[in-house]
């Protein structure tokens, strides 16, 4: 595998932030609310190629602000104001004019090598500075930049984590049904920067992030017998954690890296182990004559939510992290597989199958409050955005095809993620550092 090295040296200090509170707010928990108007006048410069670099962000960051459905942007050619390079504070009646509430901008100019780049977030309607930072940057390196910088607008504006200077892992899958090719690939959170981690010749399944860094853990089957893998997407750093009899299914990590959950198929019966990474212990959770399967640990890791048949058709479970009695928390019509805890721990999401389409929904851990959010033939294996706010999943199509597409939580804003080809089992990378 190829070491994946990140392109760019990122330097960061705050600019002067007024201590007043932006009175910009959305409220996030209801489809219903209204976009916050905002203006991306972007970075003013004093070369073409530095014009180049203003728009390369700019698109970026727009794309970003418009994907979540949280923002609304105007129109550049209603803009009343164009700040001129060395102008650091806007007319905000300019701005008021024009329905803006918030308002981005800030400066882009060449040093050596790399671009130094100023971004500032204002509040239009108290005429105060509520962001500002400054990166130095390789041209590599200027999509993160304006990754970060979106997070920084969401975050500003929204009062949650952001979640765009992040990536997904998911498996690539092509050629004919009989003979199908999986591997591993990678990819900022919009689908750029694609890159393939594994060649081909090698069957991989379900990859999953560790909550904290970047590293993911994946069955491979490199030599016959499935094997679980760590790779650091970082460095290439791999190695094999383990080599368990039985089929193993969905290896998960905790949140340190330091154990890991799965569920194991052996004589007959299919239950959950916890298995400690640095010993290579394992214990057993779950001993029933039912399928148990797609164990997943709380954020606080007391917890474990999973899949079992022991009612009949699949419902999810939760129980302690020690193991013991599991309380049902899902009993509707049809089957519940693939839970994952949110980040923020208020959902699990999950798929389920039922009424001949299957559905991306989410619940409470009490058992309260479960929606679908999706359904067609074949939606299946939500992950959550580093902030709990995004749900990414694969949906395949009645002719075959699969893709990746991302859904908010309030079950609005469905998106299609962009793959080269065939894509399945999504998993959502934390922020990167």
């Amino acid at each position: 595998m190829k070491k994946i090295i990140p392109a760019f040296l990122l330097i960061l200090f705050l600019l002067p932030v007024s201590n007043s509170q932006a009175r910009l707010e959305i409220e996030l928990n209801k489809g219903n609310f209204e976009p916050i108007p905002i203006a991306l006048h972007g970075f003013t410069s004093n070369s073409l190629e530095e014009d180049g670099v203003n728009e390369q962000l700019l698109s970026v960051i727009s794309n970003n602000l418009k994907g979540t459905g949280m923002f609304k942007l105007i129109d550049k050619n209603a803009f009343l104001e164009k700040l001129l390079p060395g102008q650091t504070t806007p007319n905000f009646r300019s701005w008021s004019q024009i329905g803006s509430q918030a308002l981005v901008t800030g400066t882009v100019r060449k040093s050596g090598g790399s671009y130094v780049i100023e971004f500032r977030l204002w509040d239009v309607l108290s005429g105060q500075q509520i962001a500002g930072t400054s990166y130095t940057t390789s041209q590599k390196g200027l999509r993160r930049v304006a990754h970060q910088v979106s997070d920084q607008i969401y975050s500003r504006l929204t009062g949650e984590d952001g979640y765009f200077d992040s990536r997904i892992v998911y498996v690539a899958e092509s050629g004919p049904a009989t003979r199908r090719v999986k591997r591993l690939a990678i990819m900022d959170q919009d689908g750029y920067n694609h890159q393939f981690i594994t060649g081909g010749k090698t069957l991989v399944l379900t990859p999953r992030f560790s909550p904290r860094d970047q590293r993911i853990i994946y069955l491979s089957y490199a030599e016959g017998a499935p094997k679980v893998r760590s790779l650091a997407i970082e460095t290439g750093s791999e190695s094999v954690i383990g080599n368990f009899p039985g089929m193993t299914f969905a290896p998960r990590y905790n949140n340190d890296g330091s154990r890991l959950l799965m569920s194991v198929a052996q004589d007959g019966k299919t239950d959950i182990y916890e298995l400690d990474v640095r010993n290579k212990t394992k214990r057993n959770l779950t001993n029933t004559p039912a399928i148990d399967t797609s164990p997943f640990y709380s954020p606080d890791q007391s917890q474990i939510v999973f899949s079992s048949d022991r009612a009949g058709a699949q419902q999810l479970y939760i129980m302690s992290a020690n193991g013991g009695e599991a309380r049902r928390i899902t009993f509707g019509k049809g089957n519940y597989s693939t839970p994952v805890w949110s980040p923020r721990g208020d959902y699990i999401a999950f798929t389920k199958q039922s009424g001949g389409e299957f559905h991306i929904g989410v619940i409470r851990p009490d058992g309260s409050g479960e929606r679908l959010l999706t359904s067609s033939y074949l939606d299946e294996g939500p992950s959550w955005s580093p902030n709990g706010r995004v749900i990414v999943f694969a949906r395949q199509s009645r002719g075959g095809k699969a893709r990746l597409y991302s859904i908010d939580i309030t079950g609005y804003n469905e998106r299609l993620i962009p793959t080269p080809g065939d894509a399945s089992d999504p998993t959502w990378s934390p922020l990167l550092k």
